[in-house]
């Protein structure tokens, strides 16, 4: 087993980044720049947790085929395990991602003031490790949210903001958004955009003990 392996996340997400090094973990960050719409059209129609997962894969090993590859950043860090997440949020059985502009993101929150949705966050690891357990695996965390019944006027306030545009569901938990939860049931790590104690078990299956991301910072 590589006593010092490095995670790397192929996400943009700065929350995620956050997450994970306020949990003692320096990930390398390698974007995959998946095409979320054209990965889900082999599967037809998909549950939610479903979505999550499926996209989470694709980008976890579309980023491992990079490293695996010649076109490899200079800077790449060698036996590593990639993170790839994605989260959606369900509501009334629908899937809802990013919305794509202002007005779907005012909808969307009329629709869920007031009420509950869950928040799944698909993820992918796949251990490249030289002498590691060569294991491509994942799950879904799921944590139901709980929203405020907020004004019109919040809703307008906080869509101006720009920031439920850049977040699956269209809220955040830790930013600007915070106010307007009114509480949780599951991990809240989750609800930002990783779980950690899903993470911690997916690694243990690749025989990779959690504090042995700490001694890679």
């Amino acid at each position: 087993m590589t006593s010092a392996p490095t995670l790397v996340l192929a996400s943009a997400s700065p929350a995620r980044l956050s997450t994970l090094r306020s949990a003692g973990l320096e990930p390398y960050v390698l974007v995959s720049g998946v095409d979320e719409v054209a990965a889900l059209v082999p599967y037809g129609d998909l549950a939610a947790d479903e979505v999550a997962l499926v996209l989470a894969r694709a980008k976890a090993e579309a980023v491992a085929a990079v490293l695996d590859g010649e076109d490899a950043p200079a800077d790449a860090p060698t036996s590593v395990l990639v993170l790839g997440c994605d989260s959606v949020l369900e509501l009334d059985g629908e899937v809802h991602g990013k919305p794509v502009d202002a007005a779907e993101a005012t909808t969307r929150w009329q629709r869920m003031r007031g009420r509950s949705g869950v928040l799944h966050t698909g993820h992918w690891v796949v251990d490249l490790r030289g002498d590691g357990s060569g294991a491509t695996l994942g799950a879904v965390a799921s944590t139901t949210v709980h929203f405020a019944d907020v004004s019109d006027e919040e809703v307008a306030a906080y869509v101006a903001t720009g920031e439920p545009l850049a977040v699956a569901g269209a809220f955040t938990t830790d930013g600007l958004g915070g106010a307007f939860v009114r509480g949780i049931e599951g991990d809240h790590h989750n609800v930002v955009g990783v779980s950690l104690p899903l993470l911690r078990d997916l690694l243990a299956d690749c025989d990779v003990p959690w504090p042995t991301l700490w001694a890679a910072r």
